[in-house]
């Protein structure tokens, strides 16, 4: 029996949901595929205590956790929304709405959720149970990555793959029961819903094998919820407290580029739960997104990367008995190795990859440095911003003194790795235009203009008038920026791209990342600085480098780079929404800020955490 949806008639219909097999729940409009996908996610991670992803398109946190307390519960669903509940029904909701703070349910809201932004998050949640899509759009809305008939065909493709690849199972709605549309996505299995009052007909179809059977259903609309027939009002049993495995502490999932945080709700009441649930961002974590559990001892992100952190155990240990357990000697031999042994690392990682990379492609003119020590034409978004109108209000008195935090982003360039890279070579496109699963380089007619006062450009403080090129990272970020409101979208007229993936980096990235973590945690000084120096030098030696032999890809140099300099930027939009007044950023790590930074950021030595440098006043007094 696999994992059930919480409606025994349909479970009994399906044997549960199986793991590596994608469901269609395809209805029309107010039928209720979204309520049976949130009937799986509440079961899943309330009932049977296993992690749930829950990506929502097109609607809220506020929308999903009010539909799982309705239907929990039951409680009439429009007197919640509307605070109407009585005394007991508040108090039964507050106690919910504390059961699914510790609930293994992660809720991702995010307004540009692709089918990319979903798969990346699935390695980061281990032991990962189900995802479930809420919902796929057949009308297209550009604000919705997830809605349009030909995006649809494509996101329902990858869903498929997403199981199959991760051995788990994968539940859409998508809201039409278009028998051509529905036939064209050729899927493992489809549930098409029909209603009719306040029954709900479910035809169950095989791709290959045809329809199966056909449920009947009952609407229970009053409490947002798909019940057996049999019994259309029983609610479930009390849920019991989760076991202890399950019972997790906080920490941060790795950021992916094009996430921002929003502004965090309105303190919950009883009489309108705000959600409750884990939020899903890496992109961007922020005090309302609660987040994964930690990894577990077994390894990053539940998967045996001991044969690789191995190769970097090996080496530290030959160094320090080499140096007869001199650290300092030991630490600084290692260095000097750190190239080569950062690309045997890189490649053995790269064993068995879906892409095989371009080593060595052509380097286009605009790619090649102009002198030996001096730059190519591509811009990279480096910070070195001061908030001046802060400033100026300091000066003058306008604003009252404030303290300053200066806060240090740890192993930047290393969560930089986790950036869209192009797999060949660049070719070029003189139409321009942006393709997302593309990757590469891109001309602008002018730099874009910007002119929020209390944000840094994304695109740093260069000047410069007529054409610039911009590579794959910071061409997001403006992309990004232009969704948030904050500026115009990037005008693109030419570019020279490739086919792109998150993952080329990606196990190099968490293999460095669980030797980091390992080697902090034995306050293995030696094995940190190796580290440091394999993913630096690895970022600043794979462009023209005559230290790097192995490969030539001044674009990714330039991508990675840019990366970095992408999610401090992202950092310190996530401390400006959150309350925090952001007073500098500088480079790929520095980001100061006046306020309660430990409400926004958890403190530590972690890829996903922030440090204190200092502390300062702010207007300095002047020496006397």
């Amino acid at each position: 029996m696999g994992l059930p949806t919480g409606i025994r008639t349909l479970d009994d219909a399906l044997g549960g949901l199986q793991p590596g097999r994608f469901y269609l729940v395809a209805a029309a409009p107010g039928a209720g595929s979204s309520l049976i996908a949130t009937a799986a996610a509440r079961t899943g991670a309330l009932d049977q205590h296993q992690p749930v992803l829950y990506a929502a398109s097109g609607l809220t946190r506020a929308d999903i956790a009010a539909r799982i307390v309705a239907a929990h519960l039951p409680v009439d669903y429009r007197r919640l929304r509307a605070g109407r509940l009585t005394p007991t029904e508040q108090d039964d909701t507050a106690a919910l709405h504390h059961h699914l703070a510790s609930a293994p349910l992660y809720i991702d809201d995010g307004t540009d959720l692709t089918t990319d932004a979903i798969a990346e998050s699935v390695p980061d949640l281990p032991g990962l149970a189900l995802v479930v899509v809420d919902r796929l759009q057949t009308t297209e809305d550009p604000r919705l990555p997830l809605s349009g008939p030909a995006q649809i065909t494509d996101a329902a493709q990858a869903f498929a793959h997403l199981a199959r690849t991760h051995e788990l199972p994968v539940l859409a709605a998508v809201d039409t029961d278009d028998p051509q549309l529905i036939a064209a996505l050729s899927l493992d299995i489809t549930i098409t819903l029909t209603r009719d009052a306040d029954q709900v007909h479910a035809t169950i179809t095989e791709r290959d094998l045809g329809p199966q059977t056909t449920l009947t259903l009952h609407a229970d609309l009053a409490h947002a919820r798909i019940t057996d027939p049999t019994t259309p009002y029983a609610g479930p049993t009390n849920p019991a407290p989760p076991p202890a495995a399950s019972l997790h502490t906080t920490a941060q999932i790795p950021q992916a580029p094009l996430q921002a945080p929003t502004s965090p709700p309105p303190d919950p009441t009883p009489t309108e739960p705000a959600p409750t649930a884990h939020t899903v961002a890496p992109r961007k974590p922020s005090p309302r997104r609660t987040t994964a559990p930690p990894p577990p001892e077994g390894g990053y992100a539940n998967r045996d990367y001991s044969y690789f952190t191995g190769m970097i155990t090996r080496a530290v240990d030959e160094a320090l008995h080499d140096h007869d357990g001199d650290i300092a000697a030991a630490t600084e031999a290692l260095v000097k190795k750190a190239v080569p042994n950062a690309m045997a690392l890189f490649e053995a990682t790269r064993v068995g990859g879906n892409y095989e990379h371009t080593v060595y492609p052509e380097t286009l003119e605009f790619l090649r440095k102009k002198t030996k020590d001096g730059a190519d034409e591509i811009w990279e978004g480096r910070h070195n911003w001061t908030n001046t109108h802060l400033m100026d209000a300091l000066q003058n008195g306008t604003h009252p003194p404030i303290t300053v935090n200066a806060l240090d982003t740890n192993a930047s360039f290393l969560s930089a790795f986790k950036t869209h890279l192009p797999i060949g070579a660049l070719i070029h496109d003189p139409n321009g235009g942006f393709d997302p699963k593309r990757s590469g380089i891109y001309r602008l007619p002018a730099r874009p203009t910007w002119h929020h006062p209390h944000l840094p450009d994304p695109i740093g403080n260069r000047r410069e008038d007529g054409p610039v090129l911009l590579d794959d990272a910071t061409i997001r970020l403006l992309i990004r920026c232009a969704r948030l409101g904050l500026c115009e979208a990037p005008q693109i007229t030419e570019c020279w791209t490739s086919g792109a993936s998150e993952g080329l980096l990606e196990k190099f990235r968490r293999v460095l990342t669980e030797a980091r973590a390992n080697a902090l945690k034995a306050d293995d000084t030696v094995t940190v600085e190796y580290i440091k120096a394999m993913y630096s030098k690895f970022t600043s030696t794979i462009g023209e480098s005559s230290v790097n032999r192995d490969i030539r890809r001044p674009d990714w140099m330039h991508i990675i780079r840019s990366q970095a300099f992408a999610n401090l930027w992202y950092k310190s939009h996530r401390a400006h929404s959150n309350g925090l007044t952001v007073v500098r950023v500088r480079g790929t790590d520095e980001l100061h800020v006046a306020g309660d930074w430990r409400t926004v950021f958890t403190e530590g030595r972690l890829t996903t955490q922030m440090k204190q440098k200092d502390q300062y006043p702010l207007p300095r007094k002047s020496a006397r």
